[in-house]
């Protein structure tokens, strides 16, 4: 039972390490948006409504892919603080399933969220009935 509670208390700290990671890898888009915003600020692109419009749309595209990385983030931290307060057990199992995308950090800490996750004596911490039951 002990050992059970050092594992979900090192999975919440990864968790939290790996939420700050992605959020800071969201960013680097940033630098695309900056260069498009200039180049689109350009007086002989102004006239050219194709170019205008395919920039757009990456720009459109870019602010989308730096929310969804945002917002993954802020989901891996809010797992890993449900796995310290040992609640929400089905939202941490698939955050921990969906993290396993992320190569390679996501996916060591997803198997590890998954394997501690489906024990008996941890699902009993989340208060999860068991499978037969």
């Amino acid at each position: 039972m002990n050992e059970d509670l050092q594992h979900l208390k090192l999975l919440s700290i990864f968790h939290y390490v790996v939420a700050g990671l992605t959020g800071l890898f969201s960013l680097l888009p940033v630098f695309h948006l900056v260069l498009f915003s200039v180049f689109l600020a350009d007086p002989e692109v102004q006239g050219e409504p194709p170019v205008r419009v395919m920039m757009g749309l990456m720009m459109a595209m870019i602010v989308a892919m730096i929310f969804a990385g945002l917002a993954f983030a802020a989901c891996l931290a809010a797992a890993g603080r449900y796995l310290a307060q040992q609640r929400n057990y089905t939202f941490c199992l698939v955050i921990a399933a969906i993290s396993c995308l992320l190569v390679p950090l996501g996916t060591v800490l997803g198997i590890f969220t998954i394997l501690v996750l489906v024990r008996p004596s941890v699902k009993e911490r989340f208060g999860v009935a068991p499978a037969g039951a």
